[in-house]
């Protein structure tokens, strides 16, 4: 792991060089172990949440914890490219379009005392931007490179706070080609619906059940590049206790251990399938 700027994170790429880094302003980490046809994304794992943020916030830390996706990064980290987010989504939010990136409030509750100054606005869109100049110059080149590519968008959900019963996996295809990409978005979801967990967790899945697949890394790669698809993957919390903040750690290692094969094997079989 090596600390690195924007511009050299994407010379890098431009030029086919494997390596793991962190943003010289450690908003992000991108690993590449070698140039595939398939990337893992975990913009919601960060957790960060700088210091001259901190008096002016009307969220307890616990609170942004509990919306963000802790551990998303951790269950892909075997794959070959995996780009994840260090920063919390209460600061910005990787997941929406930069003019709406910066909460005003979250999750019927405001967010800051005072309206955030300017430069401190400023200052977490430029990290979002960078973010974005990066999956650009990604995407580009394993299009450039295989024609084809699939990207694992991976995320979580507090399923405790729905009234119904709600499916382990769920899958957000509304904006993604499902007539061209039908057969492996099923596919998909069938191998989560056999994801073996422990302590007596069950393992559902279902396409567009609680998420529709709505979110901004999804639509920015989807506009830009016309053949990456992008399967927005939200697990629900089973891997925690999200009302207690207690993490289990063999819930996280079993759905690690699973993906770790099947995942890839899911990516071979959309390459095979798709390449010209």
């Amino acid at each position: 792991m090596v600390k690195l700027s924007v511009e050299d994170i994407i010379a890098k790429i431009k030029n086919e060089e494997t390596f793991e880094a962190v943003s010289e302003d450690y908003s992000f980490t991108i690993k590449i172990e070698e140039y595939v046809y398939y990337a893992c994304g975990a913009v919601h794992n960060g957790h960060q949440f700088r210091q001259e943020l901190w008096d002016n916030c009307l969220h307890t830390e616990y609170e942004r914890w509990f919306e963000e996706d802790p551990e998303t990064k951790e269950m892909v980290k075997s794959h070959p490219i995996v780009i994840a987010g260090c920063d919390s989504r209460f600061e910005y939010d990787l997941n929406r379009a930069p003019e709406t990136a910066i909460y005003e409030d979250a999750w019927g509750k405001k967010l800051w005392k005072q309206p955030l100054p300017i430069e401190m606005h400023e200052k977490s869109l430029q990290k979002h931007a960078n973010f974005y100049k990066v999956v650009h110059a990604l995407i580009s080149k394993l299009e450039e490179k295989f024609g084809v590519c699939i990207v694992y968008d991976m995320h979580s959900y507090n399923w405790k706070r729905w009234t119904r019963e709600v499916p382990t996996w769920n899958l957000g295809t509304s904006n993604v080609d499902n007539h061209r990409f039908g057969e492996n978005i099923e596919s998909w979801r069938a191998i989560l619906e056999k994801t073996p967990l422990p302590n007596g967790i069950k393992s559902t899945s279902k396409i567009n059940d609680t998420f529709q697949g709505n979110g901004y890394f999804l639509k920015y790669i989807t506009q830009n590049f016309n053949n990456t698809l992008v399967l927005a993957t939200e697990i629900a919390k089973v891997y925690c206790d999200e009302l207690k903040q207690i993490m289990y750690p063999e819930v996280v290692v079993a759905v690690e251990k699973y993906l770790k094969l099947e995942l890839k094997k899911h990516a071979n079989t959309f390459y095979t399938k798709h390449k010209s």
